[in-house]
């Protein structure tokens, strides 16, 4: 088994942990560091792609010509789950690709899947409108909820209740055990084309949080599903151009739960009204960046405290950094504190997928250009791979090991490998 070769990255910290004891052999016969724009500048030779599997069958490959979603992993007993367009979601041994099972829907399988460890089961939605739940072990089907409308978001799980958003902007509540409905929530959609299909869902401490696509984000309380505020992204954008409606109403980025210092927040982006931070509780306004527009995937990166790699010097302090991905503006890094610009980049042609915590640094994809390592703290590239054909898949990540479908159907295995320690 041949890998590519290593050199130090861009100062970015990566940390050997999880799945790096996992092997396997077929090499992908890629190359790196392809003579491409200077967004793709190949300083180091970190990341490595160690298997390759054709996942999708040519013959089922349906609709349009992209694998969206994203894998799960469940690293104990070295499983993935990825869907795909040729309407199945898969089972794949982590450390060899062997597929396990393959069950079958009536639409794509566009989505995240969620892995809950307590049940030994994968709940995941389908373009054909359903949520399923699944057996991890063989695939068998537990129970099937229609929502009517495609769902492609990850649920979430708490307390034995599923909850999961659909295109339709609705949020519902599922009994996790036996798929009955407990509440739901429903809001009359806006007129218009959708940029980048819904929000999911997003937990807090009491509340699920939710967007929709007419701009508003709402707070529903976890038991009953009542509505306990809600925050108008497009009229806040409205104002700001002087009453004029934007072309795009849209809040299709899943909110993100967290923390400026004591007090708990959502970071939340609307399509024209930039990315905001609201108070948890109560949907107050904190913070506003308006320059980052057209945003559709929301990132907080955490970064703890911890001791120099060299061993001496004071302890680097912790750092926090929210990631905003934008097929309009660019790639956005920002403060999380206060809204603040840490830096802005352009984005390739194609775009790229929404960003990964990976090893201490940021994977992404792109539908052109192939895979790269970069930096949260300055948006250095530190590495990429060219792999000779598209990827809109967001990459799945544990530890050292990553994994990603591509356009044409095959399954990726990726590693990092951290840079070598300084001398002396």
């Amino acid at each position: 088994m041949r890998r590519n070769s290593r050199a130090a990255g861009a100062g970015v910290a990566l940390l050997a942990l999880g799945l790096g004891s996992l092997s396997g052999c077929g090499n992908v016969g890629v190359a790196a560091a392809p003579d491409a724009p200077l967004w793709l500048h190949h300083p180091g030779s970190a990341l490595g792609i160690t298997m390759r599997r054709d996942l999708t069958a040519e013959t089922r490959k349906v609709g349009e010509a992209y694998e969206r979603g994203r894998p799960e992993i469940d690293a104990p007993h070295r499983r993935v789950f990825v869907g795909s367009r040729d309407h199945g979601l898969y089972a794949v041994r982590a450390d060899t690709m062997d597929v396990l099972w393959r069950f079958e829907t009536v639409g794509p399988v566009q989505s995240e899947p969620l892995y809950d460890a307590a049940s030994d089961s994968v709940y995941f939605g389908s373009n054909d409108g359903a949520v399923y739940k699944v057996r991890a072990s063989d695939g068998a089907l537990i129970y099937r909820f229609m929502t009517n409308a495609e769902v492609t978001r990850r649920p979430v799980l708490r307390d034995g209740v599923l909850y999961v958003t659909n295109a339709n902007d609705t949020l519902i509540a599922l009994d996790a055990a036996t798929g009955a409905m407990r509440w739901h929530q429903h809001r009359t959609p806006a007129f218009g084309m959708e940029i980048s299909g819904h929000a999911g869902p997003a937990l807090g401490r009491d509340k699920v949080y939710a967007a929709f696509s007419d701009g508003v984000v709402a707070a529903y309380d976890l038991k009953n599903g009542s509505e306990q505020w809600y925050m108008d992204l497009a009229g806040e954008a409205e104002q700001r151009a002087g009453g004029q409606t934007p072309k795009y109403l849209d809040t299709d980025t899943t909110p993100v739960f967290g923390q400026i210092g004591s007090s708990d927040v959502v970071f939340v982006a609307g399509y024209a009204g930039g990315v905001f931070a609201l108070d948890a509780e109560d949907g107050g306004r904190v913070w506003v960046n308006e320059a980052a527009a057209g945003v559709t995937e929301l990132l907080l990166w955490q970064q703890p405290a911890h001791a120099p790699r060299s061993g001496g010097g004071p302890i680097v302090p912790e750092r926090k950094v929210l990631l905003a991905s934008s097929g309009l503006t660019g790639l956005w890094a920002i403060d999380p504190a206060d809204g603040r610009t840490i830096w802005h980049r352009e984005l390739p042609e194609g775009g790229i997928s929404a960003p990964v915590a990976f090893s201490g640094a940021l994977l992404v994809t792109t539908t052109r250009y192939g895979i790269f390592l970069f930096s949260p703290l300055d948006g250095a590239v530190i590495d990429g791979i060219e792999t000779g054909g598209g990827i809109a898949m967001t990459p799945a990540a544990y530890g050292r090991r990553a994994f990603v479908l591509t356009n044409g159907g095959a399954l990726l295995s990726l590693d990092v490998e951290p840079p070598p320690l300084p001398k002396g």
